[in-house]
């Protein structure tokens, strides 16, 4: 397989340091970008962009809630209209950047809890993926598999990338666990790869009772938040290759230039 590995990331803001940035990019092969809501700041995000570029990495808007506080995972309910501004302003701000700076932003992934809704939701979905189609149908929109974001995309006309999660447990209806459950987040680098794995060699999702939903997909994300996101980035990386599988940037992985 030609596969990505992507990961969150200029996530950082002010004060707060949040993961390893730098050590990601040399490992993984996309980066969405925070958009200064939820997390990330002028500086983070100019400067995640530049080392992005600097290793060849591919980039993304990582547009979510306004909720520094939250780190985005608040569920909200806002209205349409504001949705919309909500995406368009967030891929505004890292589209725009990255021009400045020479790189060029190819994919857009929702984060934390407006991504976790929209792939229940449908109408929200549909809200995000014609905000995206309006800013620029050329981007990719990365979304879950089996999600109601990822059919909401190819609705709108949108290149999809479809995406499973490395460090996140599935329940049978292929959403992820509530963080809420006990284990529905796998905190050891071994335990991540050991499922990324599985997953490939299942040619799908393997939920958290064994249950195996067949689906394609493009891509395989780490959390850039999580202590042990650099080490499982780096296992992961390692075992595909060693498995005979490609590392490419996003835009490869669907067969794009």
């Amino acid at each position: 397989m030609k596969i990505n590995i992507n990961a969150d990331m200029g996530e950082s803001w002010g004060a707060f340091a949040m993961g390893d940035d730098a050590g990601l990019l040399g490992t993984v092969a996309s980066a969405n970008i925070a958009c200064g809501l939820h997390g990330g700041d002028p500086r983070v995000i100019a400067d995640t962009i530049r080392l992005a570029k600097v290793k060849g990495v591919s980039i993304g808007a990582h547009p979510g809630y306004a909720d520094l506080h939250g780190f985005g995972r608040r569920a909200m309910s806002l209205p349409d209209a504001e949705v919309e501004a909500l995406i368009l302003y967030q891929l505004g701000a890292v589209a725009g950047m990255a021009q400045a700076l020479g790189h060029q932003m190819t994919h857009v992934k929702p984060h934390g809890a407006l991504n976790n809704q929209a792939c229940a939701d449908r109408h929200l979905a549909d809200i995000i993926a014609r905000a995206i189609h309006l800013f620029d149908p050329g981007l990719i929109l990365l979304a879950p598999v089996l999600s109601q974001l990822a059919a909401a995309g190819t609705a709108a006309g949108l290149s999809v990338a479809l995406e499973i999660f490395a460090d996140r447990t599935y329940e049978g209806d292929g959403q992820l666990t509530p963080r809420s459950i006990a284990g529905s987040v796998l905190h050891r680098a071994e335990e991540a790869r050991d499922h990324v794995l599985g997953m490939v060699k299942a040619g799908g999702i393997v939920t958290r009772t064994g249950q195996i939903l067949s689906t394609p997909f493009h891509s395989i994300c780490v959390h850039g938040d999580g202590a042990e996101a650099l080490a499982a980035a780096r296992l992961i990386h390692s075992a595909l290759q060693g498995a005979g599988h490609d590392i490419v940037p996003l835009p490869a992985a669907l067969g794009q230039r």
